[in-house]
């Protein structure tokens, strides 16, 4: 298989419950962060502010996704993330469970403050 050159061929790679997950949180980050541009990073999509920082990566795995925040915004949002797997910067999401859209919209909003506001860049 090719390396995908867009995020839309990315999720083209993945079916069923991958494929739906990833669409809904590819479709929460447009309606969370509209002004980010797609772009794929390390062969997985990724968001980047106008200035030209990361803000967050998305990768499908066998049995989950992954989105991927800097560590610092996964840390401030520790004790609402205690369900989940999580990792440096990490939260892996489960096939065929809910996703936590409410969360996950609060912490890209959290990531793109702390980018603007306080300078941090991707890790």
């Amino acid at each position: 298989m090719d390396k995908p050159t867009t995020v839309d061929t990315y999720l083209a790679g993945f079916s069923g419950p991958a494929r739906e997950l990833l669409h809904q949180v590819v479709a929460l980050i447009g309606r969370t962060v509209p002004s980010a541009a797609e772009a794929i990073k390390w062969g997985c999509p990724a968001w980047v502010h106008p200035s030209g920082t990361i803000l967050f990566a998305l990768s499908g795995h066998k049995a989950h996704a992954n989105i991927v925040f800097t560590p610092s915004t996964r840390e401030a949002f520790a004790p609402e993330l205690s369900a989940y797997d999580t990792g440096k910067g990490s939260v892996k999401l489960p096939y065929g469970k809910p996703v936590p859209e409410e969360l996950l919209a609060r912490m890209m909003a959290y990531r793109v403050r702390e980018h603007e506001e306080d300078g941090v860049k991707w890790m």
